[in-house]
């Protein structure tokens, strides 16, 4: 049994904020050093599949430049290794359009698909988790199957999120719902998808016949209809960390005192490109606790409860508390950062305070993902000496003093 691994990387991932302004969702750093991708990549190799394309379209470079040629996760090899599949406009016999949907984004790249693979694994790079596949892979293959879904459960509340499952006693998928409004069933598929190479590549073709360029949307409910669908249910940690919400808690959950992701597990390495950086270094007067420093961090202040990126300075007098640092990120003396989330090369002047105040009034362009008190301040953002940010705020990246109004930040607002 052989299988190719797919990781489907391009998304635009909208729910992040401007997290993504600059970059892919699967290219977001995640808990100090990492980035979203690592977890699907080293999962990969963890479970021996070392055929492994990486499927891109929105802003490429960041996820691109970390990559690399695979090294970090021993995908550099002449034969098999990583692949970075950039999308490109198709030849007139695929109807000349740029492709649309992750579907497309696969059948355009059917040349992989070469006849030594049995199986093709489609995974999602835009989620948390440590999963061996192996097990997936031997369900798939005793029950027959010509697509298995990984599953699990999750709340009522977040059923529109994802694509909800009902499977019979067997296992065999016999309702398939894409986001639904509403739903009674409580399994949702985790974007991790098993194919048999032949049947995964007929459906393509129907699907761009037909007009269809989604695997969610389109191929994967008529397969339902259709083809030998199985549910195989994980019971691991997984955290889709699409919504700023939901990347804050990810993140903060590593600082518990045993955290469900288990990044420290030696016989499951999340591999990553790291940097060549000093130790950590706290001065006399530093108070840290519950927190994660990374390397070449340099604090002189207060830490309460936060991720520290490589390269992050927290300097005297300042106060970061429950809040994400990316690398290299300066906080100078005398501010305060609070429940927030700053992106790389931040620079946090004198007296400032961000996320400050009891007024939590949603984020007026985007009051969904930003009501919960989060700030976020984007790549490469300039916050003035002595500013007040309320909460909920969007600071845009590579804002300039310019750019902030006289006098405090309302809580709700944007900023750049």
């Amino acid at each position: 049994m052989t299988a190719l691994a797919m990781i489907l990387a391009g998304g635009q991932g909208p729910g992040l904020s401007v997290l993504t302004a600059l970059r892919s969702e699967a290219a977001v750093p995640f808990g100090g050093k990492y980035r979203i991708a690592d977890f699907a990549l080293s999962n990969c190799v963890n479970s021996g599949i070392y055929d492994v394309a990486v499927l891109t379209q929105y802003q490429p470079r960041s996820l691109n430049e970390h990559i690399g040629l695979g090294r970090p996760w021993d995908l550099d090899r002449s034969t098999g290794g990583v692949r970075l599949l950039q999308p490109y406009q198709s030849t007139a016999g695929d109807r000349g359009a740029w492709q649309e949907g992750t579907a497309d984004a696969i059948r355009f790249n059917r040349d992989l698909l070469r006849k030594r693979f049995d199986q093709v694994l489609v995974l999602a790079g835009d989620h948390v988790y440590s999963m061996d596949y192996r097990p997936l892979l031997e369900h798939h293959q005793q029950t027959g199957a010509e697509l298995t879904l990984a599953v699990r459960n999750v709340p009522g509340h977040d059923a529109h999120r994802y694509g909800m499952v009902a499977a019979d006693n067997d296992g065999r998928i016999v309702e398939y719902a894409e986001k639904p409004r509403r739903t009674r069933n409580s399994q949702a598929s985790m974007g991790i998808y098993v194919f048999e190479r032949e049947v995964l590549v007929d459906w393509l073709q129907r699907a761009s016949e037909a007009g269809r360029s989604n695997l969610g949307r389109d191929v994967i409910p008529a397969m339902v209809k259709e083809a030998r669908t199985f549910a195989w249910t994980y019971h691991g940690y997984w955290a889709d960390v699409g919504t700023i919400p939901a990347y804050f808690e990810a993140n903060m959950a590593l600082l518990n005192d045993v955290p469900a992701l288990n990044l420290n597990d030696p016989n499951w390495v999340i591999h990553t490109r790291s940097e060549e950086r000093p130790a950590a270094f706290l001065g006399p007067e530093a108070n840290v606790e519950g927190s994660l420093l990374c390397d070449g961090c340099r604090v002189w202040g207060t830490v309460v409860r936060s991720i520290i990126s490589p390269g992050v300075q927290v300097e005297a007098g300042a106060v970061v508390r429950d809040a994400i640092l990316m690398t290299d990120t300066h906080v100078k003396p005398g501010a305060v950062v609070d429940r927030s989330i700053l992106d790389k090369r931040v620079l946090v002047e004198e007296r400032a305070r961000v996320a400050t105040g009891d007024d939590f009034t949603p984020n007026r362009r985007t009051p969904v993902g930003l009501a919960s008190g989060i700030c976020v301040v984007g790549k490469g953002a300039h916050v003035p000496a002595g500013v007040e940010i309320g909460r909920n705020v969007v600071v845009q990246p590579h804002a300039t003093v310019a750019d902030y109004p006289d006098g405090p930040v309302a809580s709700g607002h944007t900023v750049g």
